[in-house]
């Protein structure tokens, strides 16, 4: 008997080796949790219908075409067949598995077994746990089996982001498990796992790192997964391995190194630093992602909850991008800002972390879905007087898109929490909790926002003690929150920002009912800008101003589909508020009979004197302000005869371009179909570069061939750098860069023969090629103008 126990203890002691970190409260199952009638369980059914609109065999096309299959059905377009083929099949299992857990929908259990039984399929051909759509993928693994790698931070090998790519069936297979409750997902998980340990066994750590600067998801997080579901050390050191420590490392000194950064390579890594904490037990990983949370969350993000200018982050001084660009917060980040502040509100259950999180879910997430036909948004400019576009099932794949299936089947994920035998209700939203392991059915009935109340029912099987934790809004004032029990108003400790704790004996049928009264209040952009934003209650208030000139309002297939490349309104045409800023909130009046509803006083130009605000969630199809300029009348007049003089000169220069690349930043480059070869990429004075010691080139496009000349910036304290540029292999100009005109930028135009273009076919191949010995750039904007 001593021995049977002693082999037992063996096998355990994988288990044993991962000292997880205590979690102070836990996540009910989203099959736990069922919502009522609401903006959110209207999300969730659009969504629904966006995910039964999408053909399975042609998402899983990539992935039998890679196992040497026939598949039955082409790839689908746009992003799907241009390099990230198979991303969208990841993340449309995770959505599945969410969506059935979340409604008990059998129609997703069904798609869900057909999408595993057809994975499966692939990856028992490719007969080493393999499994990925991404084209010539296993090429490249072989490659970096052996040593050899190109990374770059959207290419690795000269692929666009692979292992990003694979990162999302390796999601897309957890939570096949992890909520469609699959065996089979886990099987294959584990395998696909153990393929990654042997890619990189021969591998040191600096050539692992090296690899890790292309992005690649949170494959870090999924690895500690398998850790925490196996019991298995050896898989929580490959997400060590796989932790970027160009990131980790700064964090851990809290030391904020984040601007310029592209910020959705970087969160996933943060919530793996969090996950491999939580399995094997380091604190310091853990403070490190508190530290990047609070960075972001207080120092980055707008008043949405979302962050980010064309997919970077901005400096922390300087929101001027975020007013002006048409590519404000992204999806994907908000999507994955909520997985981070999931993870540390259940390992310290504070109120901070609910209230961001209820402000992004409103305002940002449940902002991003078109409500009647389920479209997705990509960028949310707060640019005022601007747009959103909204994907297609059948044209659009974006990141975006693959997120956004996901994010409307998990509301449900923390209206609730529990600790030992205590409840938290974090969020008011119409729902059922059935709570299994304690016999407890609570019903929330709220109206919330348009009511500011809402009615807890608790009905335990038979009597039973425990705490209800009630979340007190740091958006309420002082003394406002009221709770009843069965009628009788309670007293209780507690202030905003904390929970209030209600410890009783429950019977079945006690109703709580709790005053929830909301004000409005302001907040200005955070680098102390005059923009500011409304909010009443923790809701974002917008108002609608046209629907003109709304190009591409629902995307097509092109590969910059997703941005609303439609007219920009100049700023100093938008509607300013003129007045003090302590009179902000005395402006904004509620219109009788409509609930959530204001009028925003003092307003010019008087064209918009009839402007409402409503909750930014609801507002759809129009172009919109959120951030409102507020000026006295004398600054009015000085900035409208500046800014009509600066707005005038970019609509003249939009006019005149042709096309426009951002070198060094993702999307753009993505976008352009970069080539390259020992190219570096970075920031300057906020502004992104590219330059090589080889070559990189852009594909421009000028269908009306109308192109003329281009226009190059680069910065004048650059030295000793001397290059030519190219146009579809014919040189155009040696270029030699010497320091002298200062830390400074400036633009050169070259004049591009009219042959090229009529030879071009409309697409001109741009290319910046390094002398032998020297540096090509840096190159911080390629503007393709007209004649």
């Amino acid at each position: 008997m001593k021995f049977k126990k002693l082999l037992l203890l063996i096998a355990l002691l994988p288990v044993l080796a991962l000292a997880q970190q205590k979690i102070a409260a836990e996540a009910f199952q989203l099959s736990e949790v069922r919502l009522h009638d609401s903006p959110f369980r209207q999300a969730m059914m659009a969504d629904m219908n966006y995910i039964l609109a999408l053909d399975m065999d042609r998402l899983l096309a990539p992935y039998l075409k890679e196992a040497g299959l026939q598949p039955k059905a082409e790839n689908y377009g746009n992003w799907e067949n241009t390099g990230l083929d198979g991303h969208i099949g990841g993340h449309y299992l995770s959505a599945l598995s969410k969506m059935y857990a979340a409604t008990g929908d059998v129609r997703m259990k069904e798609r869900m077994d057909y999408m595993l039984s057809e994975l499966k399929r692939s990856q028992e051909v490719n007969g080493d746990g393999y499994l990925s759509g991404v084209p010539g993928g296993k090429a490249i693994w072989q490659d970096i089996a052996e040593g050899k790698i190109d990374a770059g931070s959207f290419s690795l090998n000269k692929k666009w982001v692979p292992l990003y790519n694979i990162h999302k069936i390796y999601a897309g297979l957890y939570d096949a498990y992890a909520f469609g409750g699959s065996d089979e997902a886990k099987e294959m998980l584990i395998q696909f796992t153990d393929w990654a340990i042997r890619l990189v066994k021969d591998l040191s750590d600096e050539q692992i790192q090296d690899m890790l600067r292309s992005e690649h998801g949170g494959l870090n997080e999924v690895f500690a997964d398998v850790a925490a579901i196996t019991g298995d050390e050896k898989y929580l050191g490959l997400a060590r391995q796989f932790s970027h420590r160009a990131v980790l490392d700064p964090l851990l000194k809290h030391e904020d190194h984040l601007t310029g950064m592209h910020a959705n390579t970087q969160i996933p890594k943060v919530i793996g630093y969090k996950r491999i904490a939580e399995v094997g037990g380091n604190e310091s990983w853990a403070d490190a992602a508190r530290f990047f949370w609070e960075n972001v969350v207080d120092k980055r993000s707008v008043s949405i909850g979302g962050n980010s200018v064309r997919e970077h982050f901005h400096p922390v001084d300087d929101y001027s991008g975020m007013i002006s660009s048409e590519q404000g917060p992204e999806t994907c980040n908000t999507y994955n800002m909520l997985k981070l502040t999931r993870q540390l509100f259940l390992s310290d259950p504070q109120v901070k972390y609910m209230d961001y999180y209820e402000r992004a879910l409103y305002n940002h997430i449940l902002s991003t879905e078109e409500p009647e036909h389920g479209g997705f948004v990509y960028f949310t400019p707060m640019r005022p007087g601007h747009y959103r576009v909204y994907s297609q099932p059948h044209t659009s794949f974006w990141c975006c898109v693959g997120s956004g299936l996901e994010n409307h089947t998990k509301y449900g994920e923390l209206i609730y929490a529990h600790s030992g035998n205590d409840l938290y209700v974090n969020l008011f939203i119409p729902s059922t909790l059935n709570w299994k392991g304690k016999g407890l059915e609570l019903v929330q009935e709220t109206r919330f926002p348009d009511a500011e109340t809402s009615t807890l029912f608790i009905n335990p099987k038979t009597k039973s003690e425990f705490t209800l934790h009630i979340r007190y809004p740091e958006w309420m004032d002082r003394d406002a929150l009221q709770i009843k029990v069965n009628g009788k108003e309670v007293a209780f400790a507690g202030a905003p920002g904390e929970y209030v704790a209600l410890k009783r004996t429950w019977k079945k049928g006690d109703r709580v009912d709790l005053a929830l009264p909301m004000h409005t209040r302001v907040e200005q952009l955070p680098d102390g800008k005059n923009y500011y934003s409304f909010l009443h209650g923790p809701i974002v208030l917008a108002a609608k101003t046209d629907t003109l000139n709304m190009d591409g309002l629902y995307a097509d297939d092109s590969r910059g589909g997703h941005i609303a490349a439609g007219e920009k309104y100049p700023l100093n045409e938008m509607p300013v508020i003129v007045a003090p800023e302590d009179q902000l909130t005395s402006l904004v009046k509620p219109v009788a009979g409509k609930p959530m509803t204001f009028k925003l006083e003092n307003l010019s130009p008087g064209k918009f004197a009839n402007l409402e605000l409503i909750p930014f969630f609801r507002l759809h199809e129009s172009r919109y302000v959120i951030y409102f300029q507020r000026l006295s009348a004398d600054e009015l007049k000085e900035m409208d005869a500046k800014t009509a003089m600066e707005e005038a000169a970019k609509a003249a220069l939009e006019l005149a371009t042709v096309d426009l690349v951002f070198p060094g930043e993702q999307q753009p480059e993505s976008d352009h179909f970069i080539e390259s070869e020992r190219t570096n990429a970075g920031v300057t004075q906020g502004k992104h570069w590219r330059d090589a010691t080889g070559w990189f080139s852009y594909l421009l496009t000028d269908k009306n061939k109308e192109a003329g000349k281009l226009r190059i910036m680069y910065f004048g304290a650059d030295k000793d750098r001397h290059f030519c540029i190219s146009i579809n292999g014919e040189k155009l100009a040696d270029v030699s860069l010497d320091g002298s005109k200062g830390p400074e930028f400036y633009r050169v135009d070259y004049e591009i023969p009219q042959s090229i273009i009529e030879k071009a076919d409309g697409k001109l191949r741009v290319k910046f090629e390094a002398n032998p010995g020297s540096v090509a750039g840096g190159i911080y904007e390629v503007r393709l103008m007209k004649r």
